[in-house]
């Protein structure tokens, strides 16, 4: 029984020798936010390094797939390891992979992007206060359904409404349409984005006024994917073309009649980042009686600004004149690392007479940090006419 006692004792001496070391040795690090309730990897540490831990005894192989590929390292406890790069801030997708096979990390909450269910992980950004929550008034996200004789089945849509919308029952609010990118659906803005922080912060510092927010299902969660022979310019036209006749025909009466909004054009804005930015061009250039704010984050109309800015979507540039007076605030926004196609368009629009505002969010490249930041920067410009 002492002989007992004592082995036990000494177990708990070594696990605990054990447990201190591990503590050291991440000491410099934090869970990451991304992580489900009570895991303590992925961590991020103070370097912007994520440290990743797999428990896989028995594989032969375990590998990090985030913006590079990390061969992972198997201790004597069949735990394997790994230590990134310093990584960018803002948020990133990523696999595990074993064996060559591809999958989710299980200690990683998951998130709908590039076509696919992924792990994410959030590094801090020296800028994250905006997108943090805080003791402030907040809205909410509501979540709704309705039949769509578009798409032949159910189509949800999330609304959010400003902290005042249920206790200022006389007020009517105007809307801001908000779409995602290609491989994304109607979660991207709610989850990666954060659109209800980010709206929740502005309107508390008094940065933005009280909108109704809506982000639609745009039709592109799958990959823009040409068949084989098909014209890809040809393709490129009808890829998503049912979204049009859904946002006019069906969300923007839903929402009209659903929520207390502001229904003249002068109270009705849409943007997009990537292709949902395409999207907003297709849409608000071409129903200028509807819309009168208009705002491209990493992603605009496909054309040679150089070229074609006088007669693309039927000639709407042609008259700066009368742009200007239908338009009250046009915002470009990309990432210092995208390159310069939305600066080159802005210079070429500013050229033409076509008053725009060009935000370039620094050190970023396609992803939800550019995004989040464009946000940020547009919804203080909109309904303030």
């Amino acid at each position: 029984m002492k002989r007992r006692l004592i082995t036990l004792a000494l177990l708990f001496v070594i696990s605990g020798a054990c447990l201190a070391q591990s503590n050291d040795l991440y000491r410099d690090s934090k869970p990451a936010s991304t992580n489900v309730p009570g895991v303590e990897f992925p961590r991020v540490d103070s370097q912007s390094r994520a440290i990743f831990r797999v428990e896989a005894p028995d594989a032969q192989k375990v590998q990090l797939d985030l913006k590079e590929v990390y061969d992972m390292v198997k201790g004597e406890d069949g735990v394997w390891t790994v230590t990134t790069k310093p990584l960018d801030p803002g948020f990133h997708y990523y696999y595990l992979m074993i064996a060559g096979y591809r999958f989710s990390d299980p200690a990683s909450e998951s998130f709908f992007g590039v076509g696919r269910m992924m792990s994410g992980i959030e590094i801090p950004a020296p800028d994250q206060d905006f997108y943090t929550p805080k003791n402030v008034p907040h809205g909410q996200i509501r979540e709704c359904y309705y039949l769509s004789e578009v798409r032949k089945g159910y189509n949800r849509f999330f609304v959010y409404t400003p902290p005042d919308y249920d206790s200022n029952l006389n007020n009517r609010y105007p809307v801001l349409y908000l779409q995602h990118g290609m491989g994304e659906d109607e979660r991207g803005w709610v989850t990666q984005g954060k659109l209800n922080i980010i709206m929740d912060n502005l309107i508390a510092e008094g940065r933005c006024k009280p909108m109704i927010v809506v982000v639609s299902n745009g039709d592109i969660g799958a990959m823009f994917k040409p068949k084989p022979g098909e014209d890809v310019n040809e393709a490129r036209k009808h890829f998503a073309e049912r979204f049009t006749p859904m946002l006019l025909n069906e969300i923007i009466p839903y929402v009209e009649k659903t929520f207390r909004v502001l229904t003249d054009r002068d109270n009705r804005g849409m943007a997009g980042l990537s292709w949902g930015g395409f999207q907003t061009f297709q849409i608000v250039l071409k129903n200028l009686d509807k819309f009168s704010y208009i705002g491209g984050f990493s992603g605009a109309g496909i054309f040679n600004p150089q070229t074609d800015l006088k007669t693309v979507y039927d000639g709407v540039f042609s008259d700066s004149t009368a742009f200007n007076k239908k338009v009250h605030a046009f915002f470009l926004g990309i990432g210092s690392e995208e390159g310069q196609r939305m600066k080159m368009l802005s210079e070429a629009l500013k050229k033409a007479g076509i008053h725009n505002t060009y935000f370039e969010s620094k050190g970023t490249a396609h992803e939800w940090l550019t995004w989040r930041r464009c946000l940020y920067e547009f919804a203080p410009l909109v309904f303030r006419k």
